[in-house]
């Protein structure tokens, strides 16, 4: 695929990327950053060897800009990544390749990964610690991480009782024998252990009662 370029036009659709045209006739299309970073321009004779390389530059690119899309809409563990990219029926050596590059500019970073997702699950979705864990590990974070990230991260009790306070509106009416099943079984999908789950039960039954805050943080020493 050698020759001459006679013109190098952007895309309509997409101006982040070119056409490159050889002995007026169009040869293969870049992303722009690739074009510009070999100064590329009427005149200028492309080799073979060039050509190969610059479409190897380009399929790197095109990999690096779909992981960073990935990336855009929240953290993602090393595993996430390589899975998505692989879903994408990329090779595994330029997978590879973006795993490296992603890591070193600190875009992959297992350890911060872990800590995004024990903050946001306590905010948004309490878990227990062993369902923390469960869940990390099936993201692929190593054991070491996983530790070092939870262990003593969750009051279980008073995660118990921000997760299961998010079904008193619904369960609020229930007989007491109902509320305790449907709510334990709630928690307990949450990996809670039984013995969390019988005090927060019964704490959220006086509060769905009461009309008032009873079960949380402030309780965990009771």
């Amino acid at each position: 695929m050698s020759g001459t370029i006679t013109r190098i036009e952007k895309q309509q659709k997409r101006s982040d990327r070119v056409n490159v045209y050889l002995n007026d006739a169009f040869a293969f299309s870049l992303a722009m950053i690739v074009a510009e970073a070999e100064g590329m321009r009427p005149g200028m004779f492309l080799s073979d060897a060039l050509v190969e390389e610059l479409l190897q530059r380009d399929a790197f690119q095109k990999a690096i800009d779909s992981a960073l899309r990935y990336l855009s809409y929240r953290p993602r563990s090393e595993k996430e990544v390589r899975q998505n990219l692989l879903h994408k029926k990329l090779a595994p050596p330029l997978i590879d390749k973006v795993i490296q590059r992603l890591t070193e500019i600190r875009m992959i970073d297992d350890a911060a990964f872990a800590q995004f997702w024990v903050q946001n699950r306590e905010a948004f979705s309490p878990r227990s610690e062993r369902a923390l864990r469960f869940e990390l590990r099936g993201k692929g974070v190593d054991q070491v991480t996983v530790d070092d990230t939870v262990e003593g991260a969750v009051d279980e009790e008073a995660s118990a009782c921000a997760a299961g306070r998010k079904k008193l509106r619904a369960l609020g009416h229930l007989e007491y024998k109902d509320f305790r099943n449907k709510i334990g079984a709630y928690l307990a999908r949450r990996g809670f252990h039984y013995e969390v789950i019988n005090v927060v039960v019964n704490k959220l039954w006086q509060e769905a009662g009461a009309g008032g805050r009873i079960c949380g943080p402030e309780d965990a020493d009771e």
